[in-house]
């Protein structure tokens, strides 16, 4: 797959920022999950190349964050 191609299927996936981001700044991130995997990025500059992960992956880091 092309990078263009990538990036197109990227942008059209269903993102979520954390409901305590606001337009005031500060740090915060953007999530959207495929079949298999878990997109994130930057939620102030979306055109950098953000991280992809498989869901388990996601799903063990989430678990370990609410400790």
């Amino acid at each position: 797959m092309n990078a263009d191609v990538h990036k197109l299927a990227i942008d059209e996936l269903a993102w979520r920022k954390s409901s305590y981001s606001s337009e005031e700044g500060g740090e915060c991130v953007e999530v959207a999950a495929s079949a298999s995997r878990v997109h994130v990025r930057d939620s102030k500059d979306t055109s950098r190349p953000g991280l992809t992960v498989q869901s388990s992956t996601w799903t063990a880091f989430v678990e370990f964050a609410e400790l």
